[in-house]
Parts: C-alpha cells; sequence; structure tokens
C-alpha cells in the first residue's frame, strides 16, 4: 500500500460507514496474494506487526487482531469454536472493520471468515510461490475443509499444478475435493500419509495437534507449508522435518510465541527468515526442504481488506 492509495478514498477525509460487506466482494485469490506481496514490497516490517491478543471462552477462543499500513487501519474480531463443525456451523467466526488511517473512520465492515479464508490461502501462496521448486506439480493436501479448498485455488493462481493427492481423516470430504480438483483440470484422488514422498508441494491446513506424517519421507526439491495451528503445544510437522528443512516464518517475532512445529522441535528463531525477506529476495537453499510455517497475522487481514475496498468490494 502507497501513499497515493489514499486519493482513491471518498474525498480528503473518509466517509462514515455505510455499507458492509457479506463476503469479500469477488477478490481473487490472485488479487489476494498481490495484495500481500505490495505490502511487504512496500516496505512493511512484519516483525513489527501489533501482537494478537487471544481470550479463552466457554465455547474456545475469541482472538483480536489489529493492524495499521499505509493509508488504512483495521481489526479483526474472530471466534474459534472447535465444536461448531458438529452444529454444522463454521470453526472460525467474526467480522472485519477497516478504517481509514489518518482519522480511524469506519469504512467498511466485512465478514471476517470469509476474509480469514482467503487471506491464509494467499499468505502460503506468497510463500510457496518462491520456495517451491520451478517445475513443482504435484501438490499433497492433508485436510479438506474450507482452508483446503482456500488453499488449492491460491496455490493454481500462481503455481502450474497438475496432480492433487487429498489426504484427510474423512473419505467422504477428502474424495469431494478431490472431484473438486479434476473439476479444476488436475489429476486428483485420495491418498495416505506417505504420499508426501512423491510430492513436490504438501500444505497442512488440518486442527492436527500431532504430527501428520514422517518428515523423513519428504523429497529433498519439496516446499512444505503447514497452517493449521497457532498454538505452541500443536503442531503438523514433525522435528525431523523441521530439522532437515530451510525455515520461513511469516515474522520471527510471532513464530517465536505461537508456532507449535517449531517450538516443539526447538528452533532457535535467529536462523530463521521471515516473508518481507523472502519476498524481498531471499533465495532458498534447493538441497534441501522448504518449509514455511505460518500462524496468521493482522497486518495480512488489513492488506486483503484494504484490496476489497479499493476493488470496489463494497462500494454504494
Amino acid at each position: 500500500m502507497t501513499a497515493d492509495d489514499r486519493d482513491t478514498l471518498p474525498g480528503t477525509a473518509a466517509e462514515p460507514l455505510r455499507y458492509a460487506v457479506p463476503g469479500v466482494g469477488g477478490l481473487t485469490p490472485a488479487g489476494a496474494v498481490a495484495a500481500l506481496e505490495r505490502v511487504l514490497l512496500d516496505g512493511f516490517d512484519p516483525e513489527a506487526a501489533p501482537a494478537r491478543s487471544a481470550v479463552p471462552v466457554p465455547a474456545g477462543e475469541l482472538l483480536m487482531m489489529p493492524a495499521a499500513a499505509g493509508p488504512y487501519a483495521g481489526v479483526k474480531i474472530a471466534g474459534v469454536a472447535p465444536a461448531n463443525p458438529g452444529r454444522g456451523l463454521p470453526r472460525i467466526t467474526g467480522s472485519y472493520l477497516l478504517l481509514d488511517g489518518p482519522t480511524l473512520q469506519p469504512l467498511a465492515l466485512l465478514d471476517g471468515a470469509a476474509l480469514t479464508a482467503l487471506r491464509t490461502p494467499a499468505v502460503t501462496a506468497v510463500a510457496l510461490r518462491r520456495l517451491a521448486a520451478p517445475d513443482a506439480s504435484h501438490l499433497v493436501l492433508f485436510g479438506s475443509g474450507p482452508q483446503a479448498y482456500g488453499h488449492l485455488d491460491a496455490l493454481l493462481a500462481v503455481r502450474p499444478l497438475t496432480r492433487l493427492t487429498v489426504v484427510a481423516r474423512n473419505a467422504e470430504r477428502a474424495a469431494a475435493l478431490a472431484a473438486y480438483g479434476r473439476d479444476l483440470g488436475l489429476s486428483a484422488a485420495v491418498g495416505g500419509p506417505e504420499a508426501v514422498a512423491g510430492a513436490d508441494l504438501v500444505v497442512c491446513c488440518t486442527t492436527a495437534r500431532t504430527p501428520l506424517f514422517d518428515g523423513a519421507l519428504v523429497p529433498a526439491h519439496a516446499a512444505v507449508a503447514a497452517v493449521g495451528s497457532h498454538e505452541p503445544q500443536a503442531r503438523e510437522v514433525d522435528e525431523v522435518l523441521v530439522r532437515r528443512a530451510g525455515l520461513y516464518v511469516e515474522a520471527r517475532a510471532v513464530a517465536a510465541r505461537e508456532a507449535g512445529d517449531l517450538l516443539l522441535a526447538g528452533v532457535a528463531f535467529d536462523g530463521v527468515r521471515n516473508l518481507a525477506e523472502l519476498v524481498r529476495g531471499e533465495v532458498p537453499s534447493a538441497d534441501r526442504p522448504r518449509f514455511f510455517k505460518s500462524v496468521g497475522m493482522a497486518w495480512e487481514d488489513l492488506a486483503v481488506a484494504a484490496e476489497v475496498y479499493r476493488c470496489g468490494g463494497g462500494h454504494r
């Protein structure tokens, strides 16, 4: 985001909030990826971003995620309700309030769950666009929920995938995701955790608290991303993979608090590279796996929400 973007707002001062955006205004995964990359290339430092606040409640957890960058500020209030899927409801709930940066006047209200479903895969796509081998074409995808679908869409926007293997506990949902992949033109099937041995890309977007696969099976040319948890005691990959891999995170400061995949493997974060460094030209080593751990950060929500606003996703 640049100062020039401020000129697109309706007047010299922000107008009051007059509308709500029920989803994410039609912004594509590619558009969300571009918005995130632009923020980092414009010099935003994710290490200085405000910390997430988390409050335990009887139904699960409430999260508050404020951020400010360029001409905008905003805050997401999200609920994480683990029992909701059993009730036929989304696990993640919430709203996002986008504000004018200089005046803090409300500009737009977005569906927080829809924003998260777009933002999280876009962050992964930003990283894997750079961490994947140039000819990477086989994605092994763990999970079968909204994030799994979102990650498939986002990765197809930045990588020439041809093959998909879905690994999930629910056989019916795994088959449905594989069918969705075939509808997108991929050779897609359901498989088991051992499928990582033939993967170019591995993405984990599950609620697992223990490793999903044997990290020794991952080929040296492969790139792996784990996005399912922001808890220090939960992980989707094992210490074998972490110790083999080149390590990347959104920001070292937040990963040192929340990235269980790395914390439980005893990682020293001074050797870990952040997403800004990767986007601005860090060249990953090609002689070992590359692992990107995402926990979700407020600046990412702001970047995507601002892009929805700029593109007219909720304009009158």
